[in-house]
């Protein structure tokens, strides 16, 4: 077998914790299965192999003291805790943990893992992506949307049954009303009983005499739907609103999916936003700068006052408490100073008279 660091062929290293070894293991068989798509027999074998020693801590410190080589280090009654690796996939060779191998036969056979009493889920609808665009003041205080949508939805004829209006429904005969049938497996690890959706009601355990002519007995059908949106205060932009069960529609007594909304927040020209906080660049005149007094601002509830003290420069910014987003953040109001471009003569002669 040679002298084999299991560690680096999980991609580990030795402090690692017996999760870290069984997380690394289920993604490794998962990328490297045979039956997928770029699968690897021979890398799958060896990272089980690696599995079935770092997996187990005694076997685990058994490795980390002798190595891969050793025959007789004792601790398991004499006998070398790595001979059971010598034959190859369904020979007895391995001794494959079920367990651990469940979530990769699911989802690269599509049945359960061995483990009594899971199956296969029924069927659920499709996820939907959108965009949806906002202004910059309904992302700080949340708004309500109408958007439209062409999608497979619920047949509001049959009301997601399939079955014709005042049809029969019978047990079906392919799952004695069960809703599951079983089905027998052949793969590299030999022979797998296992529980599977009822391909013929889908899980419903019955089905109707005459389906329903407008959704061909889908219980769904493609039309579209308007949907009211709450957009939560303060979202920002390019966050993923997820709204459960408004995706599509899936085929009879199943979930849909979800639909997730991409928000899309416009630029405003007077507001910009940092966090919980709303910015703005107000400009002030020379004499109310110098001199002091107050000025109009604008804020997302309105507009209000606020006192500039005497000698204020540009650049200076002043804080609006509870003016930021949903009431959390504050307002920063910074203030330039803007030169007048036309000065009268007055003006001018108490500006060349001013030192």
């Amino acid at each position: 077998m040679g002298n084999k660091d299991y560690y680096k062929i999980l991609g580990l290293s030795k402090s690692a914790s017996q999760d870290d070894v069984k997380r690394a293991f289920r993604e490794l068989a998962h990328k490297y299965h045979p039956d997928k798509q770029g699968g690897n027999a021979e890398k799958f074998k060896e990272i089980n192999e690696a599995h079935q020693v770092l997996g187990n801590p005694e076997k685990r410190k058994q490795y980390d003291q002798f190595g891969t080589t050793f025959d007789n280090a004792g601790g398991f009654g004499g006998q070398n805790p790595f001979s059971g690796f010598g034959g190859g996939f369904g020979q007895g060779g391995f001794n494959i943990n079920m367990e651990d191998l469940g979530d990769i036969f699911s989802d690269v056979l599509g049945m359960g893992s061995g483990r009594r009493g899971r199956t296969k889920r029924k069927p659920r609808g499709a996820d939907i992506e959108m965009d949806i665009n906002i202004s910059f003041k309904d992302s700080i205080f949340g708004a309500e949307k109408i958007i439209e949508n062409y999608k497979n939805a619920k047949c509001d004829v049959c009301n997601g049954t399939g079955a014709e209006p005042g049809a029969k429904i019978s047990t079906c005969e392919e799952c004695g009303g069960r809703g599951q049938v079983g089905r027998v497996q052949n793969t590299m690890f030999g022979t797998f009983q296992t529980t599977v959706i009822c391909p013929r009601c889908n899980g419903e355990g019955s089905v109707p005499e005459k389906f329903c002519k407008h959704c061909d007995g889908a219980g769904s059908r493609k039309k579209n739907v308007s949907l009211k949106i709450n957009i939560p205060a303060g979202i920002n932009d390019g966050e993923v609103l997820r709204v459960s069960g408004a995706g599509e529609a899936a085929p009879r007594g199943a979930a849909s999916g979800d639909l997730y909304l991409h928000i899309n927040v416009a630029e405003d020209k007077k507001f910009a936003r940092e966090g919980d906080n709303v910015l703005a660049r107000v400009p002030l005149d020379f004499k109310t700068a110098a001199l002091g007094g107050t000025i109009e601002v604008e804020t997302l509830d309105g507009a209000m006052r606020i006192k500039i003290p005497a000698g204020t420069e540009s650049g200076q910014i002043f804080r609006l408490r509870g003016k930021g987003v949903a009431g959390r953040g504050d307002m920063l109001v910074e203030v330039y100073i803007a030169v007048p471009k036309k000065l009268s003569k007055k003006q001018k002669q108490l500006l060349e008279e001013w030192e």
